[in-house]
């Protein structure tokens, strides 16, 4: 059974971690560009 069985997290033991990481990185990676591009239009920064 496990540790994680025993607290009640059994369902941890199926998710496929590094898929999670893949899809973290790819939303960090899109969120990036807008922002860049916010972040300077506010500080009237040219390209």
């Amino acid at each position: 059974m496990g540790l994680l069985g025993i607290l009640g997290l059994g369902f941890l033991s199926n998710i496929d971690f590094l898929v999670v990481a893949q899809l973290t990185v790819l939303a960090m990676v899109v969120i990036s560009g807008p922002a860049i591009i916010f972040l300077l239009v506010a500080r009237s920064g040219d390209l």
